[in-house]
């Protein structure tokens, strides 16, 4: 193994820990505090591992996307790629929780829904492929029921930020990690990022180690497989952050970022890291306006955002946001026409050219899926056939 990609793997972790332990330093004045959550999550997933609490399976492919961890790893990219792939071979719908929305229980999103009904990230869902249903519910297994009722043609459901959902059993589980924050190499809220226990990797099938580097190489990928020592039916998949050109967010217009240009960054996402190196390395400078993530514009905001780009004194220059972040700013649509924000599209790249593969691994699992001889609401899934077939008319498995 070459001594280089060793040096630096080791370093890279080196470095992270330091990151995330010292430099975070005032979080570990919060131990205590992160044991107690510990025993609790520990506590929670060992009543579910014995029975104790029940989790219940459908009779239809459903897919879970997730992480142990809180803040972002890609998630709404990642339900946007299984889209891309499945929508037009399978009859899909997906279910979020909707989070920071105005509105609680279940809903399905239709013409006049907007961000605060549903959340950002399933309005980005909907925007983008008005084909597929859109659904929100904070307690997945209530909100899958009344999905079905509503769209009983549906073949496959994708449940978004569901992997600690444990009262719904899914089919199959997609895992992801960050390149940067590896579970592996994480500790527990409130000191570290983990909402739930490292072990409960063992209930994925896939693991997506994401916001990789381009160029990286195969060593340090089997490097990583090591360490998260995946068990012998998971697979491991690498993806980078791949971003597009920028449109303007009303009018759809394309521009370019080029070493002429200076950007102010508006953004209200977990992890807007990736973006700014983008930045920093495609523009002459950029200046940044933060908010929390899933932060609700106000028309002050705007104001705000208006004087700030107006004190940068470059002749090119422009605003960009984020996909998540244009969602929430829509409804200053009037006001948006005249000025020159621009929304930067963002999706997985699957390194190593194994793209295909992970996409044929999940249409695989749908195309063989077979429900429990108990579920109900069962189906038989045909991608050539594109029509449910009706099996069974109990509705669900409490395993």
């Amino acid at each position: 193994m070459n001594l280089m990609y060793l040096w630096t793997f080791v370093s890279r972790r080196i470095k992270s820990m330091f990151s995330n332990w010292f430099l975070k330093s005032f979080r570990i004045l919060l131990l205590p505090l992160a044991i107690i959550y510990w025993f609790i999550i520990w506590l929670r997933n060992f009543f579910y591992d014995k029975n104790i609490f029940r989790s219940s399976s459908f009779g239809l492919p459903i897919i879970c996307i997730g992480n142990l961890s809180v803040g972002g790893t890609g998630k709404s990219p990642m339900v946007e790629f299984l889209l891309e792939h499945l929508h037009k071979k399978f009859k899909v719908t997906t279910l979020s929780r909707g989070y920071k929305r105005k509105t609680s229980g279940y809903a399905l999103a239709n013409e006049n829904s907007t961000a605060l009904d549903i959340g950002d990230e399933p309005m980005l869902f909907h925007q983008k492929f008005p084909d597929v249903p859109v659904a929100v519910g904070e307690e997945r297994l209530v909100a899958i029921p009344q999905l079905l009722h509503d769209k009983p043609e549906t073949q496959v459901v994708i449940l978004d930020d569901a992997f600690q959902h444990r009262a719904v059993h899914a089919g199959l589980n997609i895992l992801l990690t960050d390149y940067n924050n590896l579970f592996t190499r994480d500790f527990y809220l409130p000191t570290g990022d983990l909402r739930d226990l490292r072990s409960g990797y063992k209930r994925a099938d896939i693991i997506v180690v994401t916001k990789c580097r381009f160029e990286m190489s195969v060593d340090e990928a089997e490097m990583i497989k090591n360490e998260i020592d995946p068990l012998p039916h998971q697979q491991i998949y690498f993806s980078a952050i791949q971003y597009g050109d920028p449109y303007h967010i009303t009018r759809l217009t394309p521009t370019e970022l080029n070493s002429k240009t200076e950007v102010l960054l508006v953004t209200g996402i977990a992890s807007p890291q990736p973006l700014k190196k983008l930045l920093e390395e495609r523009t002459h400078t950029y200046y940044m306006m933060a908010y929390s993530d899933h932060y609700i514009f106000r028309i002050d905001d705007l104001r705000d955002i208006k004087k700030r780009f107006e004190r940068i004194e470059a002749e090119k220059k422009f605003i960009l946001t984020t996909e998540k972040d244009a969602i929430r700013l829509m409804k200053f649509k009037t006001e948006l026409e005249s000025m020159p924000v621009y929304v930067i599209p963002i999706r997985h790249y699957f390194l190593f050219n194994e793209e295909e593969k992970f996409a044929n691994q999940v249409i695989q699992f749908i195309e063989t899926f077979k429900p429990s001889s108990e579920s109900k609401i069962g189906l038989n899934i045909s991608a050539d056939a594109g029509q449910p077939i009706r099996v069974s008319e109990d509705k669900l498995h409490e395993s």
